[in-house]
């Protein structure tokens, strides 16, 4: 059965992106579709990890429990991602849990057929590698955020990030599709959930952005945002 309707709809994700038609079709063939429920751990820490995903929609946190309790975020992956792709590129254990925040599409490959479909498919090797660096420069930007810019600041960073990377233009302005709550912003950005609420809230007041009851926030003025994080 194939994951997708048409083969063409794949180029639509950064993994096969420039593929040829033929391996559209070969690949769609290849990779399955599953329907995954809200708060389902698909990827577990030191897992030896088995299957790759590529979303399709919804959303998914990657975070590292602590032995407090606590969970420190990583990352929040939307449509269009792949997750687990690390260890079956270098066969080490997997180094961060991942959880579904809703219901969640993805589309799933095991170890040994990725591998096979890297080597036979070098365009998709390439976009794999493009994927990889582009997370690696985000982690170096994240990073250089926390230290470098005040709360508003990061807030500010954090919401452009997402626009840029998964907003989808509207009558609005850009709607970011992943489910971001208050408490998820403030792991992300190093600060408190009711600090970030006053920096959310503010930005609310002053119409820079809008949030839905789903938790989906729409961008509506990217200047001020923009200056917030000089």
């Amino acid at each position: 059965m194939p994951a997708l309707e048409e083969a063409a709809l794949l180029a639509r994700f950064p993994l096969f992106r420039d593929l040829k038609q033929d391996d559209l079709e070969r690949l769609n063939g290849q990779w399955i579709r599953r329907q995954i429920k809200a708060g389902s751990n698909i990827i577990t820490v030191l897992d030896r990890g088995d299957q790759v995903y590529v979303l399709v929609d919804g959303t998914v946190k990657i975070f590292v429990p602590q032995l407090d309790g606590r969970e420190v975020i990583l990352s929040f992956l939307g449509p269009g991602d792949t997750v687990g792709e690390m260890s079956l590129v270098d066969s080490a254990g997997r180094s961060a849990n991942v959880v579904t925040m809703e219901r969640t599409t993805c589309l799933t490959m095991d170890r040994a057929s990725f591998h096979r479909t890297l080597l036979s498919t070098p365009q998709m090797a390439y976009n794999l590698a493009r994927l990889l660096s582009r997370r690696l420069r985000l982690a170096n930007e994240q990073i250089q955020a926390l230290s470098t810019l005040d709360l508003k600041g990061r807030v500010a960073r954090q919401i452009l990030a997402f626009s840029d990377q998964y907003g989808v233009e509207g009558p609005q302005g850009v709607r970011i599709p992943l489910r971001l709550t208050q408490s998820d912003l403030a792991a992300i950005v190093g600060a408190s959930r009711e600090r970030v609420n006053q920096v959310v809230v503010e930005f609310k007041n002053r119409g820079l952005i809008t949030v839905d009851p789903g938790h989906r926030i729409t961008l509506r003025q990217r200047q001020p945002l923009v200056d917030a994080c000089q």
